[in-house]
């Protein structure tokens, strides 16, 4: 972002203008404060992603895991001796 900063109150805002053929065309009026909450939620966005990725597991697999665990448990369980 470039252009120049101003605040009205307690509201920061920069203005961005787009220069074209030497002359200037339109000014876009961008509030900072929103511009940072938008630029956290995409962070945030691609973190979660990311997580997904690497931790994600679907029910199925959670409740496949678990029914292998149980069996393994009852398994070993079957086969302590008792003295």
């Amino acid at each position: 972002m470039s252009g120049w900063p101003f605040c009205f109150g307690e509201q920061h805002f920069l203005i961005n203008v787009t220069a074209t053929d030497e002359r200037v065309t339109m000014a876009e009026i961008i509030n900072l404060k929103n511009a940072r909450k938008q630029k956290a939620r995409a962070e945030k966005d691609v973190q979660a992603a990311q997580n997904r990725v690497l931790f994600g597991r679907t029910k199925a697999e959670k409740q496949l895991q678990a029914a292998e665990k149980a069996r393994d448990e009852k398994a070993i369980d079957g086969h302590k001796r008792e003295d």
